[in-house]
């Protein structure tokens, strides 16, 4: 059966990756702002961290909240005033996060900072549940996830130069990185540019008429058995939290353990009771939906957890040994990892000839790979063992040509791959083993918009609810990397990776079933794409 595609919208699609830089700019600056934070207000290791809970819980609350509103007023917000509308109002939240902080850094009050920090993501947390769906609008379904790759590209480069910028603003040498001696003034000066041009992205975002509405009238139906859902899901992770606080000799792996437990029962039950009746659930009533949820908690925790905890591992003896000071480069080349991929799978946005395509999918990866040296190089790192990593960047150039530009089939490809690539990582120490974990992040680059888009394929009039479900589970962020860190207490850090191990293997079934789940519905984007070449 032919298979007519709608042809991108490019235009769009050009003035809608702007925010998605600006996610990743100030995301991974974060990373510049915490050591400073800890420094300047004298917090332990625990305290400092609690910027990224901030970060993180705010997109997941923000999730909830759009959710509830909607199930209680019976509208969708973001069906109702679009798209584009609803990426100018998160906008302008995350300007007031950005203006809230530069009296909170002059008051000297850390949780205040922290109040602003959630506002800003707040803010992220509506731009991005409105930007996933919009991007997929903007052309073929079935080429929906290409075009988040695009996007994703661009959030990458964010990454890759966000904390270069901000470490400039802060301390005013590159090569000083966080230990340099920034002063309050520096901060307030550097968040009155982020307001600023958070400020101008509305504006495009308000003036541009290349910008479609994408607003639908009709009202959905009740979804009160998914609203008692994730209300129980969020009451009881509350619950979590007070426990801890009430009970402090319990210890950090069973806390989190608990934590993750709770999250998988919620979705589980969530899945069986939805299966028997859809009624009542909304966009839940989709198995993939559901499927998609858990995928992004599982896909989001890897991501963060193998950065996070890759510190602690680099200090080993049988890894180098190297401390915070020298291991810049490997940090920054797993983020770097992420754009490697993520600019590679987005060529298939461009109607390229085969052979061009071939030939650039390798040379755009080679490409990235210099870029991110060249800023290392930049800051004033030693670049000389990271070379050979361009071995793993051909293993990755490999499983993307595998994968055929299909959603499916590129993510059980890159999972199995990810999946090989920790075992190699947890059997091994040295360089092999440093390879092995940081290729952890090339295998990540493309799977969110994997996931993304075969989550919401079919949902139609549900598909700003079925985003928010799935941009409500960044919450796998928050909880994965604490408690591989847990059990990293009691196994020993190399061995803590078995988590890593576990998630990708995970993420690998998750596409097996998905091809069946969907399939049943008669949607087979893989087929549909076999059939547009």
């Amino acid at each position: 059966m032919s298979h007519q595609k709608q042809p991108t919208n490019t235009g769009a699609l050009t003035t809608l990756v702007t925010v998605f830089f600006f996610w990743g700019f100030i995301a991974a600056s974060n990373g510049i702002f915490i050591p400073f934070c800890k420094k300047f207000f004298d917090l332990t290791q625990f305290q400092s961290q609690l910027i990224d809970t901030a970060f993180y819980g705010a997109y997941y609350i923000g999730s909830y909240i759009l959710f509830l509103s909607a199930a209680l007023t019976k509208v969708d917000i973001l069906n109702k005033i679009g798209y584009r509308k609803g990426i100018i109002a998160g906008l302008f939240i995350s300007i007031l996060g950005a203006v809230l902080m530069i009296p909170a850094i002059g008051s000297g009050d850390f949780y205040f900072i922290l109040g602003a920090f959630f506002v800003i993501a707040l803010g992220f947390s509506l731009q991005q549940t409105a930007a996933q769906p919009f991007a997929i609008s903007l052309g073929d379904p079935s080429t929906g996830s290409h075009r988040l790759n695009m996007a994703g590209s661009v959030n990458s480069f964010g990454t890759t130069i966000g904390p270069l910028i901000v470490s400039v603003a802060l301390f005013g040498s590159i090569a000083e990185g966080a230990g340099g001696g920034a002063d309050i003034g520096k901060v307030q000066v550097l968040y009155m540019i982020v307001a600023a041009v958070f400020l101008l992205a509305a504006l495009i975002f308000i003036f541009s008429k290349k910008l479609p509405d994408n607003s639908f009238e009709e009202h959905v139906e009740a979804s009160n058995k998914a609203l008692m859902s994730l209300t129980g899901l969020t009451l009881a992770l509350g619950a979590v939290v007070v426990l801890g606080q009430v009970l402090p000799e319990l210890s950090k792996l069973a806390l989190s353990s608990l934590a993750l437990v709770v999250v998988f029962v919620a979705i589980l039950a969530s899945y069986l009771s939805a299966a028997k009746s859809g009624e009542g659930w909304g966009a839940m009533k989709y198995p993939q939906l559901i499927l998609g949820m858990i995928g992004i908690f599982v896909y989001v925790g890897v991501e963060v957890t193998i950065q996070s905890n890759f510190g602690a591992l680099l200090k080993l003896p049988e890894f180098g040994g190297f401390d915070e000071s020298h291991n810049s480069h490997f940090i920054s080349l797993y983020w770097g990892s992420l754009m490697i991929g993520r600019w590679t799978a987005a060529l298939s946005v461009f109607n390229l000839q085969k052979t061009t395509k071939r030939v650039l999918t390798v040379l755009v990866p080679l490409g990235a790979f210099a870029i991110i040296l060249l800023v290392n190089a930049g800051r004033g790192n030693d670049v000389g063992d990271l070379y050979l990593y361009v071995i793993c960047i051909a293993v990755l150039v490999a499983g993307i040509l595998f994968g055929q530009d299909k959603p499916i089939k590129t993510l059980m490809t890159l999972a199995v791959l990810a999946s090989i690539a920790m075992v190699i990582g947890m059997v091994t120490t040295g360089m092999v083993a440093i390879y092995a974990f940081l290729a952890g992040g090339l295998f990540c680059s493309v799977m969110w918009p994997c996931i993304f888009s075969l989550s919401i394929a079919g949902l139609g009039k549900y598909t700003s609810e079925g985003s928010a479900f799935l941009v409500m589970m960044i919450l796998g962020g928050a909880i994965i990397p604490p408690f591989q860190g847990a059990l990293a207490d009691t196994v020993g850090i190399h061995m803590s990776y078995i988590v890593a191990v576990v998630c990708f293997v995970f993420l690998a079934w998750l596409a097996w079933k998905m091809k069946s789940v969907l399939s049943k519905q008669g949607l087979d984007f893989d087929a549909q794409i076999a059939g547009g070449h």
